[in-house]
């Protein structure tokens, strides 16, 4: 009796063991099933409005974009670059290469706009000689001696490097932006005569023909011009000898302006390049000019002579050491660029100066020039009557601490009977269209004398 209730009570413990047991996983099922179903219950809808017609977006104009090869080596001649990449997170490399904003370059340029020498000791800290060279000078400077000119000078060169930064290959190098010291208005106190004065290096000018003084050509630059804007009515009927190549050089542009093929842009360009040409030869015909080799003349920057008076004719003084050279003005040139003297002139300074090669590069030239000097009317230099008229002008500022140099003619008289022109071979042209390199965009060593 007593081992049946043992195995009776061993039964009923095991079955109520199974019915706990099955309760456990029934609740657990239904647990499971009810957090499913929150878990797949659908959320609120959500609201997209889509409007009928998206507002019309005025299109930005493209930036410019630099393409091409640079040599960033003669570049950057004379720009200190600070350089630096900047990685920015970005989406797909498709994506990426279809934005011109995935991959930008931010250009500023820093450039220190110079001061101007004032006095006659900051004049001397780049000529040492000068007090002595012309003991009067110190005279006639005044606190308000310095011109507006040179303001307008460096802002001319900061709107072109504004206008060509994107064009990295016509930046200015910073020789070429420091290249004028000073400009000063003058006055002798006494003798009331007017005087510029620059400070500047001095780059070469080789322009200017006269085939009735010089009928074969000159030495000729990649940038020779051969006219100057001192010019005369010629003299003879001897041709110039650049008239036959720009006369070929136009026959060219024609023809291939005629052509149907010729593209539109390009016609554009030689149609200005036919029309300079043409009013080039005629002045050719009628004209006779300044010889950079053998007159001395020096090139002021365009605008001068409407701030300061020194305009093409005016007689002037190029010092430079413990020399004083009688000049006139004989060209005009560029508006953002100081210093710059005929290749006799250069030579004279410099034996090794060539078209391409300045004499002086650093900023120890003085020029002094005399509005209002100029005669007329104009025609070829009297080397004699320049010496003794420059003479008459330096001492009513003072004198001069030494004697002017002496020019002397070496122009060859003329055989009998008179030659015809020797033509010279053209300068490499630069195509219609296309922007001249400069030849005086990096600095060249100045050799020793």
């Amino acid at each position: 009796m007593a081992r049946f209730r043992l195995k009776t009570l061993r039964r009923l413990a095991f079955f109520l063991f199974l019915a706990a047991l099955t309760a456990v996983v029934l609740r657990w099922i239904s647990l499971e099933r009810w957090h499913r179903s929150q878990a797949i219950a659908p959320e609120e809808p959500i609201e997209i409005v889509i409007p009928e017609k998206s507002p019309t977006v005025a299109p930005t104009p493209k930036p410019p974009v630099i393409t091409g090869k640079l040599d960033t080596a003669r570049l950057f001649s004379g720009i200190t670059v600070h350089a630096a990449v900047d990685p920015i997170p970005g989406g797909a490399a498709s994506d990426e290469r279809a934005d011109p904003q995935s991959y930008v370059l931010d250009l500023k340029l820093h450039a220190r706009v110079p001061s101007p020498n004032k006095t006659i000791e900051e004049l001397a800290k780049v000529n040492p000689e000068l007090p002595r060279l012309l003991p009067g000078l110190a005279a006639m400077i005044t606190p308000d001696s310095v011109s507006p000119f040179f303001k307008e000078l460096y802002d001319t060169k900061l709107k072109i490097l504004r206008e060509n930064l994107v064009r990295l290959d016509q930046l200015l190098s910073r020789h070429n932006f420091y290249d004028c010291q000073t400009v000063l208005q003058l006055r002798h106190p006494e003798s009331k005569r007017r005087a510029v004065l620059l400070q500047a290096d001095m780059d070469v000018d080789a322009d200017g023909s006269d085939s009735d003084r010089l009928p074969s050509g000159t030495l000729l630059s990649p940038t020779f011009k051969p006219v100057t804007s001192y010019r005369w009515p010629k003299k003879s009927a001897i041709p110039s000898a650049y008239l036959v190549p720009s006369e070929e050089r136009l026959q060219r542009y024609e023809n291939e302006f005629a052509l149907k093929t010729t593209a539109a842009e390009r016609k554009r360009d030689l149609k200005s390049a036919i029309a300079s040409l043409r009013d080039e030869i005629g002045t050719l015909k009628k004209f006779s000019f300044l010889i950079g080799a053998t007159d001395p003349y020096i090139v002021l920057p365009m605008g001068l002579g409407k701030i300061d008076g020194g305009k093409v004719g005016d007689l002037a003084l190029v010092i430079f050491g413990d020399r004083i050279f009688p000049a006139m003005v004989g060209d005009v040139g560029p508006s953002d660029k100081a210093g710059e003297a005929s290749l006799r002139i250069a030579k004279e300074i410099n034996a090794l100066a060539t078209p391409n090669n300045r004499p002086v590069s650093d900023l120890k030239v003085t020029y002094l020039v005399f509005p209002g000097t100029a005669e007329t009317p104009w025609g070829p230099p009297d080397l004699e009557k320049l010496q003794a008229k420059c003479e008459a002008l330096v001492k009513e500022i003072g004198g001069a601490g030494v004697p002017l140099h002496h020019w002397e003619n070496i122009i060859p008289p003329l055989p009998s009977p008179t030659p015809t022109a020797t033509p010279s071979p053209a300068p490499t042209a630069t195509p219609p269209g296309a922007v001249p390199s400069s030849t005086f965009a990096f600095p060249l060593a100045s050799p020793s004398p």
